[in-house]
């Protein structure tokens, strides 16, 4: 990382200094931002029951509106990520954080499952920030340890994509899911806009600022390397997002008749599994992003049989959660790390990636809902298969 003064030139514009604070200090910083802005789109997940309950209405039925926030992620990703290329990233930091704010305190006054739908595709477009900080810091951080950097941030985003189920399921059962909403509505604001206020103020490119978004089937096109990084990451998460945002619905469900408040508390397990950020990251630095991702998959289809086993036996449904975490933290880093080296436009990039990413997620749970309803656990833990088969099945053969 660089020093703690950084000099910026802009065509045609005077030399500016952007201060920020002492690398590391910078680094944990972005890394805690990633974390709750990340837990907003996974918010609903663990609240499920709750919200049923308070608008009357069957916890199945309303399982859909976790697919709503992942699928409003992907549209923000779509329409705001390219912008790191070319936009001010402190100004569009700032304006997406108040953005998200309103929208989740919105979400915490919502009459009706609809309202309530609506400020969380608002909310989840607009909190997009981790994937306008993921290229800073690739940018910014040595090339040998490049994996690693960008590691510490997405060990951030993880933790407080399961933290959202650990601290939401708690929060709820304790206060009601309104005044989890409310609350991060809150912290959204203060790490959003302290982030904000330490990133480089100034545009990257000149030409139109959504060149990016109009770029992106060409970078898309030009990079095999993108394009498998892409295509991989959609069907794990999509893998992993089939299983966990249908967790909830098992546990508080007759076969073990869990409150929402202990269902949350199996978050922790997959708490744990963030710690193999850092480790990857340096397995990726050394060894390369497609040796990761191999052993990623490997991972991950082992868990899909052990959650299938756990609709019956816990014990299975910790040591699954356990390895499906594992595998997808992995395999994030790695397709991570080769998306934003794989073009000239690390920004644009790394909108295609992420974009296949959660929509891939998105499908998948929205097709985990329905199966659950008809099927049970085992039509979920088959969709979950299915996606993984998806996202390795047309990268297997080198293009």
């Amino acid at each position: 990382m660089p020093s703690a003064t950084t000099t910026t030139v802009q065509a045609g514009a005077p030399v500016r200094q952007a201060r920020t604070p002492a690398p590391g200090l910078f680094l944990t910083l972005l890394a805690v931002c990633s974390a709750v802005t990340a837990a907003n789109i996974y918010l609903a997940a663990p609240l499920l029951p709750l919200m049923a309950r308070d608008f009357g209405s069957a916890p199945s039925a309303i399982a859909w509106i976790a697919s709503v926030a992942q699928l409003g992620y992907a549209v923000g990703l779509l329409f705001f990520a390219p912008l790191g290329d070319s936009a001010n990233r402190r100004r569009l930091v700032a304006g997406l954080t108040l953005v998200t704010a309103l929208a989740l305190g919105a979400g915490a006054a919502a009459p009706g499952i609809a309202a309530l739908a609506a400020a969380m595709f608002v909310a989840s477009a607009a909190t997009v920030i981790p994937q306008l900080l993921v290229p800073l810091v690739a940018e910014r951080a040595p090339a040998e340890r490049r994996a690693r950097h960008v590691a510490a941030v997405i060990a951030g985003l993880f933790t407080g994509i399961v933290g959202a189920r650990v601290l939401g399921g708690l929060a709820g059962q304790a206060f009601g899911w309104r005044w989890v909403f409310a609350g991060a509505a809150v912290l959204t604001l203060v790490l959003g806009l302290a982030t904000a206020v330490v990133l480089p103020s100034r545009r990257r490119r000149q030409g139109p600022l959504f060149a990016g978004l109009v770029a992106l089937p060409s970078v898309l096109r030009s990079s095999p390397d993108l394009w498998r990084a892409c295509v991989r990451q959609a069907g794990m998460f999509g893998a992993w997002s089939a299983l966990w945002t249908s967790l909830a619905l098992l546990l508080t469900g007759p076969e073990y008749g869990l409150s929402t408040a202990t269902a949350g508390l199996f978050g922790l397990f997959g708490l744990t599994a963030s710690a193999v950020a850092p480790l990857a990251g340096g397995l990726v630095d050394r060894f390369g992003a497609g040796k990761v991702v191999r052993s990623a998959y490997a991972v991950a289809a082992v868990s899909v049989p052990l959650f299938w086993l756990g609709g019956q036996v816990l014990w299975a449904l910790f040591a699954a959660a356990i390895a499906v975490h594992a595998a997808l933290v992995a395999s994030h880093v790695a397709n991570q790390t080769l998306a934003l080296t794989a073009t000239s436009t690390p920004a644009t990039a790394n909108t295609a990636y992420v974009v296949a990413g959660f929509a891939g997620g998105a499908a998948a749970s929205a097709l985990a809902g329905a199966a659950f309803s008809h099927f049970g656990w085992g039509g979920v833990c088959a969709v979950a298969g299915l996606w993984l088969v998806l996202g390795w099945g047309p990268t297997s053969v080198r293009r």
